[in-house]
């Protein structure tokens, strides 16, 4: 008979579960519950057995992993911020659960008599107790605390605690497990499924069939062959290492910013964005930065006002769709330097551009980002429309990408040529020869911006305008591209097509394009996976369309590719197109009077 049990030592941070109820962990156990001691358990015949040299390997890089991740088995708090004491013991706390101690051979008195001893074996210590989670009232809850001791309420992430403390003491939580990962000294006062096996100091006798054996064998009967994992975005089964790797990046991004950050400016549409790409923090929306409280980051769309801390602009991998048509973005930038499109003063972007020590690793995910990138034809906004057929008789093609004339990337990032109109009578003086093809911005081809300046003229200065052809197909097919700022400059590279930039775009200035107002301040010379592994990899948010949470650029694409394969099924008829753009243009109109994107 196999039994399943609820419990899981990976959870999902903040629920438990992802959306649709999906678990990242179960325990499949055939002889009883893993964390009862009174009966015979599955984890106790496997960790029992003497483990091959390879399994040991493995169970030391989990334990490196999870320390490195920063996780546990609840992932939803903040760690402590607040200054801990110089010397402490961390005692732990648990809901009021009789039938839960049952199982671990303990009861409610257990509590009181595990903190008088830790206050008697460590008079020079602190003593910090960690309540309850959720609010529940705990056995310690009106204990009799010594002066040396601190209760610690709010549900904090408890690895900020586990690290620093000398000793961690426990009835039975699952924390005393991750103690043990990470390397502490570990009291029992119960029996639970990692005490009695030589690991841990226990006040209650070990059961007769538990003898000494290795950490690393208890942690890969735990972790590896006694519980089962679904991939959190996927749901497809996978191992422990893929789930802890998720985690570990939730952790991550939900403690960059502080934990309250007012947002100034933002629709009511955009907001649900902004909370999104914020998990972690709690967000205050106000009408202007002007009234955020001193010293409070304040977090604004694109250059954003003077004081702004926190500048949110539209990723590099965004969406099937426009964003000027308000299609939920799949990624974001959020820098607190500055912002990459505003070449007047250095942004958190080009700071990692010039500073950043690329390792081989790094370098070869970024290799195979790009690979994949172009293999998938993905861009940034992966439009549903026509391929362009190169002309037949033509040697020397020459795309040049149009741009929204009141775009904020061209007030900052264009000092000479501003317009797609003087862009185009440029490329014609130096290359009277080639073919030149012209592609106006998606945003003025689907009328939600207005076009630029003169733009009527621009088939008097190329030789075909496309409005209808994929940016990844038709980079393909050319032979070079001039910008002034725009991103298909960056995605002509990825493509190893030679570019010119008449602007001072990101890519600009690393050695990698032709410059034609250069940056005097970027001498550092960069391969192009140098330049991917910044702007693909380091500096954007990625957000799935499945769980709503963090995720990494490689998602970012297969969900793209998923995308743009719901929108082809879909096939809206001409009139249904129609409404939808007059519907998004009319609530753009409503709810972002002053909007200027920064890149097109």
């Amino acid at each position: 008979m196999v039994g399943i049990c609820n419990w899981s030592r990976l959870r999902f941070p903040g629920l438990g579960v992802l959306p649709g109820q999906r678990k990242l962990s179960f325990v499949i156990d055939e002889r009883g519950i893993g964390g009862s001691a009174a009966e015979p358990s599955g984890i106790e015949a496997l960790a029992a057995v003497e483990h091959l040299p390879s399994q040991r390997e493995r169970a030391r890089a989990l334990m490196a992993l999870w320390r490195d991740g920063r996780i546990s088995e609840t992932n939803d708090g903040r760690e402590e911020t607040e200054p801990l004491p110089a010397r402490y013991v961390l005692v732990i706390d648990q809901p009021v659960d009789p039938a839960g101690l049952s199982g671990a051979i303990a009861q409610g008195s257990s509590f009181q008599a595990m903190l008088d001893a830790a206050c008697a074996a460590h008079p020079e210590c602190a003593i910090l107790i960690l309540a309850a989670r959720g609010g529940k009232t705990g056995y310690l809850a009106r204990a009799r605390l010594a002066r040396r001791a601190h209760l610690i309420t709010g549900d904090p992430h408890p690895v900020s605690l586990l690290e620093r403390a000398e000793a961690v003491y426990t009835v039975s939580s699952q924390l005393g497990f991750e103690a043990l990962l990470w390397k502490k000294p570990v009291h029992t006062f119960g029996m639970p499924y990692y005490a009695g096996w030589g690991l841990t100091l226990d006040a209650l006798p070990a059961p007769a069939r538990r003898d000494p054996v290795p950490l690393e064998d208890l942690v890969h009967a735990a972790l590896v062959e006694r519980s089962g994992y679904r991939h959190p975005e996927t749901g497809a089964a996978c191992e422990v290492e893929e789930v802890i790797a998720w985690l570990a990046l939730q952790r991550r991004m939900r403690e960059r910013f502080p934990a309250t950050l007012y947002a100034a400016g933002f629709s009511l549409r955009k907001r649900r964005f902004v909370r999104s790409f914020l998990q972690g923090s709690k967000v205050h929306f106000i009408r202007d930065a002007s009234v955020a409280p001193a010293g409070v980051p304040v977090v604004t769309w694109g250059r954003g006002r003077e004081g702004s801390k926190i500048r949110i602009e539209d990723g590099f991998l965004r969406s099937v769709g426009l964003g000027a048509g308000l299609v939920r973005p799949l990624s974001w930038v959020l820098d607190r330097r500055g912002i990459y499109y505003d070449a007047t003063s250095p942004s958190e972007m080009e700071q990692l551009l010039a500073t950043t020590e690329f390792d081989a690793a790094l370098l070869e995910r970024a290799a195979r980002l790009r690979e994949a990138l172009v293999a998938g034809g993905v861009t940034k906004y992966n439009l549903d429309v026509h391929p362009w057929q190169r002309p037949a008789n033509a040697s020397r093609v020459i795309l040049v990408p149009g741009q929204v004339e009141n775009d904020a990337s061209l007030r900052y990032g264009a000092p000479g040529i501003r317009t797609n109109l003087d862009l185009l009578k440029a490329v014609r003086a130096a290359n009277p020869t080639s073919f030149i093809v012209y592609k106006p911005h998606p945003d003025v081809v689907a009328g939600l911006r207005s076009g630029g300046k003169g733009e009527e003229e621009a088939p008097h200065w190329c030789n075909q305008r496309v409005t209808a052809a994929p940016m990844g197909q038709l980079l393909l097919e050319v032979d070079e591209v001039h910008v002034l700022t725009s991103l298909a400059g960056f995605e002509a590279l990825l493509r190893g097509k030679s570019v010119t930039c008449h602007g001072q775009p990101f890519y600009a200035g690393w050695g990698l394009t032709t410059d034609m107002a250069p940056i005097t301040r970027r001498t550092r010379r960069l391969s192009l996976d140098a330049l991917v592994a910044v702007a693909l990899i380091l500096y954007p948010t990625y957000i799935s369309r499945v769980t709503g949470c963090f995720t990494t650029p490689e998602r970012i694409i297969e969900e793209l590719r998923q995308w743009r394969t719901e929108s082809d099924r879909r096939h809206p008829t001409r009139v249904q197109r129609a409404v939808s753009r007059l519907f998004n243009e009319l609530l753009r109109r409503i709810e972002e009077p002053s909007r200027r994107t920064g890149a097109s």
